[in-house]
């Protein structure tokens, strides 16, 4: 059978950019303009251009074109590891204290004189041991919001991490071909469930004085027209920009979520982070909403560990994912993770992983300052922010020449939904020694304002 025309083209256009005759940077023409130049229709034009995409060779920018992309830089830095070996990180956010690891040997200890350790070699119930589930429900219970619970342990099942816990609500709750709805800058690691799952997603617009919180209304707009299954929300500390949706757009979100019939998936992540939490979605509704979170952010990356709440339906499919998938979360790290909640270690991981998410948020501010008209999108705790950059300004060619520089910062193309990706710095900061931390921003705003003097 011959190849469609419009893979002939990409491949023609992908030998070019392999060859070096068009560099990274380079504007390619517009899609009616490609269409003239090659004598075909202007949807083999679309199609050449959305392969090109596909294969990670350009990406499209709104209101400015389609720009060849520069081959050294991964397709979705910020998600795929080992990208930034011997660099400056500041892709990923991985939160620690120098005391995690005698918090590790402790923990450790105690499971080792514990008279139950014989019960961790076996195969645990596929939603957790009940006991451990009732611990965790209980530290849950007063984040959830006022007057809500007492949770029901029946209702949580142990994951492990809370990116499984997405996974798993993917697999079990949703097909191919089904329509989620997201923020228009949303979780990589959801985006990553949903393409492996066949899920589509559609970008939501957020309001416009609200940070990127999603908006009520555009969201009402998109399930009048089309078949909208779900909405998948970061309300309390949105990552990538750190917004906390308040109480009455909450309201908002759930009566639209009602009238469409709308499953409400609920990333509780990095909620921790908010000393005043607002009521959750679970607790304003709990007939509907899938709460899901974790512990690598308040303990430990390394410690894969996470919970999800839904309602009673919902767990028996969950259930079965998780025994497709894991069969259960490692009885060892679930083991120390209660014992953990039990003598008060997690609460007091979760207020240092607070003031050290501020103390940065500071420096970072600090170090930035003289990027004048910029602003910068975060919350006070988190350990990460955003950076828009002014009009006109690519994001790609700055992480580009940081990387030279030994710096590694993403784009916004790994948390973009929509098609044309808003040019933008995520910088995570976790992780990182404050003094390396401070000579990684100070270069990060020496590259935006070298770039912002260029003509």
């Amino acid at each position: 059978m011959p190849q469609a025309r419009y893979l002939r083209l990409a491949d023609q256009i992908a030998a070019a950019i392999d060859r070096g005759t068009l560099a990274p940077g380079t504007r390619l023409p517009t899609h009616r303009a490609f269409a003239e130049r090659f004598g075909v229709a202007l949807a083999t034009a679309t199609r050449t251009y959305g392969e090109l995409e596909r294969r990670g060779l350009v990406t499209g920018e709104a209101g400015r074109g389609t720009f060849v992309r520069d081959p050294g830089l991964p397709l979705s830095l910020g998600m795929q590891q080992g990208t930034s070996d011997g660099l400056l990180d500041l892709v990923f956010n991985m939160p620690g204290d120098s005391g995690d690891p005698d918090m590790l040997r402790a923990g450790l200890r105690r499971l080792a004189t514990a008279g139950d350790l014989e019960a961790m070699l076996r195969y645990q119930p596929h939603g957790g041991r009940p006991h451990e589930r009732r611990l965790i429900a209980a530290h849950l219970e007063p984040s959830l919001g006022d007057g809500f619970g007492p949770l029901d342990p029946d209702h949580l099942l142990i994951t492990s991490g809370a990116q499984h816990g997405l996974a798993i609500t993917a697999l079990a709750l949703f097909k191919r071909g089904d329509l989620i709805a997201s923020d228009a800058l949303t979780y990589p690691g959801f985006k990553s469930v949903a393409s492996l799952q066949g899920i589509d997603l559609a970008p939501v617009d957020s309001l416009a004085h609200a940070g990127g919180v999603m908006d009520p209304d555009a969201l009402d707009r998109l399930c009048r027209t089309r078949p909208v299954r779900a909405v998948y929300l970061m309300p309390t500390v949105h990552n990538p920009l750190g917004a906390v949706m308040d109480i009455a757009t909450r309201h908002r979100i759930i009566a639209v979520a009602q009238a469409h019939d709308l499953l409400i998936i609920e990333d509780a992540a990095y909620a921790f982070l908010d000393p005043t939490p607002r009521p959750s979605l679970l607790s304003l509704a709990p007939e509907r909403t899938i709460h899901i979170g974790g512990f690598s952010k308040s303990l430990a990356t390394g410690l894969r560990l996470g919970y999800l709440i839904a309602p009673p339906s919902r767990i028996a499919p969950l259930i079965e994912a998780i025994r497709a998938t894991t069969w259960n979360a490692p009885a060892l790290i679930s083991g120390l993770v209660a014992g953990w909640i039990e003598d008060g270690t997690l609460a007091r991981s979760e207020e240092t992983r607070r003031r050290d998410g501020a103390d940065r948020q500071r420096l970072c501010r600090d170090c930035l300052a003289g990027l004048a008209g910029l602003p910068l999108l975060s919350h006070p705790n988190a350990g990460f922010a955003w950076l828009p950059l002014d009009r006109g300004l690519r994001a790609e060619p700055i992480v580009s020449r940081l990387k030279t520089r030994g710096v590694s910062v993403s784009g916004a193309e790994a948390f973009a939904t929509t098609q044309a990706v808003p040019q933008a710095l995520r910088l995570a900061f976790g992780g990182l020694a404050k003094p390396d931390l401070t000579a990684a921003l100070r270069t990060v705003a020496e590259e935006v304002n070298a770039a912002r003097a260029q003509p």
